[in-house]
């Protein structure tokens, strides 16, 4: 999910940094309204631009959204994919046909069955309107719902990748029709998830409350207030005053301190997702390779990674980090600096003066490296004009073309597809640099339908090398998952693709530590 969404990432998982310290008080048992006496209270650092699954790729919405809908299949704790709505499925002899069989008795939250017609309605949606994840569907000829206990794929290439692509995260969501054609969804969505939807005010807060028939067991907790507090340090104080239950907005200068800090419970878990910083060639000079790979040698990762994380997160000059099965080294852009950034400019034949960079307060990583981005360029010339706006203005601007650099972040990346496909395929939906290499189509196309391990992994090495060589993006780092809760909220685990799920969670009892 582009932090925008983002937003799924295959995994060995390593072992979470976590400071599990007990705690047996029986936690706040907060009042959330609606019913919801005992629930938790969680801070999330924005608001979400809306609750349409299909329709948003912000990370604050799927924070949320995880919570209310569910997919035919899902990630466990490993990234593998298991069964959630669909409790079976089966592929054909010639791989071209995907039958999956749904679970009995799943019931929206306003009581009306789960039938195959709202599966096939939801992917066909997607396909039919062009949503945000149309890609992941990009192989698939019919969705059809034979029986309403039976939903039928048909591809016309093998999908490797198609469980992933189902059900790596939220924006692949089954969502209810009568939902979708109230117009309701964006503003009041209904899924079949472990929580429902309550209500929202804007600015402050959503509210969402248990689902007593929820398919895996009703959840322990009443419910989840997602507070919105933009601050790290607001909401971390907040924490340790005991005013809120769960937080990702953890600054994270203070990761070592928390770490002998009884009074919360810290995970750091290194994560699939990644920061980068596009140019775009649809302008001049970023046109020229020789350019953007200047830009490339002069900026400094090491300094960026300290400030934005204070080093929590890993730097990288690709999209996978190190410890998944997709890794890839590659460390060209390691040495030269300055001089080989002259030399390519000098070799280019232009001397760019002004570069406008696009950042949003939203994610204050982004404005943070900014400076450092400056600061890099300023020897060669260039002076970074750091434009920064809310999330929907970057948004808007960065469909628009309006800028020559710009950062963000990807996250719940799975598989390889996820971190390449959409951002760096001239036909990608999220291909806002206007990036176009034939060959590099070529391989990611391959890599969509091989079904042999190795050979796929050595498709996505050879794109993913041509893609940083070619400077589609500047890879940054590979950040943590950092978060922070109440000791007496146990059941709850930070996971590596970021998704917040709360429906294991549950208060301490007195007497348990």
């Amino acid at each position: 999910m582009h932090m925008t969404r983002t937003a799924a990432s295959t995994a060995l998982v390593v072992l979470a940094l976590v400071v599990a310290l007990t705690g047996c008080s029986t936690g706040q048992r907060v009042d959330l309204g609606e019913g919801a006496e005992g629930g938790v209270i969680a801070a999330i650092a924005g608001e979400p631009d809306q609750l349409d699954p299909h329709k948003t790729s912000a990370y604050f919405s799927f924070e949320v959204l995880e919570n209310v809908f569910d997919t035919l299949v899902e990630p466990d704790e490993n990234l593998q994919m298991r069964p959630a709505l669909a409790e079976s499925w089966e592929v054909s002899d010639d791989e071209l046909t995907w039958t999956f069989r749904l679970r009995p008795g799943v019931t929206f939250h306003d009581g009306s069955p789960l039938t195959a017609e709202d599966v096939a309605f939801s992917y066909n949606r997607i396909i039919d309107e062009e949503l945000t994840n149309v890609d992941k569907f990009s192989a698939v000829t019919s969705v059809e719902a034979p029986d309403p206990a039976t939903v039928v794929i048909r591809v016309d290439r093998p999908v490797p990748n198609m469980l992933t692509n189902l059900g790596g995260f939220k924006g692949m969501a089954i969502v209810s029709r009568r939902n979708v054609e109230s117009g309701e969804i964006a503003t009041h969505p209904i899924g079949t998830g472990p929580f429902a939807f309550a209500n929202q005010r804007s600015g402050d807060s959503i509210t969402l409350v248990a689902n007593p028939d929820y398919w895996d067991g009703a959840p322990d907790i009443s419910g989840v207030r997602f507070r919105f507090i933009s601050e790290p340090s607001t909401a971390l104080s907040a924490l340790q005053a005991g005013e809120i239950d769960w937080t990702d907005s953890v600054p994270p200068q203070r990761v070592q301190q928390l770490r002998n800090d009884e009074s919360i419970t810290l995970a750091v878990e290194p994560s699939n997702d990644y920061w980068y910083l596009a140019l775009n060639e649809a302008r001049e000079p970023w046109n020229d390779v020789r350019v953007r790979q200047a830009i490339a040698y002069a900026i400094d990762r090491d300094a960026i990674v300290q400030a934005t994380s204070y080093g929590t997160a890993a730097k990288n000059q690709l999209a996978i980090p190190e410890g998944n099965p997709w890794y890839v080294p590659y460390d060209r852009y390691a040495e030269g600096g300055l001089d080989k950034a002259r030399q390519l400019l000098d070799e280019a034949g232009v001397s760019p003066r002004n570069l406008d960079m696009l950042v949003t307060t939203d994610y204050p990583e982004t404005v943070t490296a900014a400076q450092i981005v400056a600061d890099n360029l300023a020897p060669l010339g260039i002076t970074v004009n750091i434009r920064t706006v809310d999330f929907a203005t970057w948004l808007d601007e960065q469909n628009k073309g309006n800028f020559d650099m710009l950062m963000m972040g990807w996250l719940g990346n799975i598989d390889p597809d996820d971190f390449y496909y959409a951002q760096h395929h001239t036909d990608g939906t999220s291909n806002a640099q206007k990036f176009s290499d034939p060959e590099v189509d070529r391989l990611l196309d391959a890599g969509r339908v091989e079904t042999d391990r190795q050979a796929r992994f050595d498709d996505y090495r050879r794109a993913a090398t041509m893609i940083a060589d070619q400077v589609s993006y500047i890879f940054l780092y590979n950040p943590s998952v950092i978060q922070a809760w109440n000791p007496a909220l146990q059941g709850y685990q930070a996971r590596r693709d970021g998704a917040v799920r709360f429906r294991d969670a549950h208060w301490a009892q007195d007497g348990d530590a």
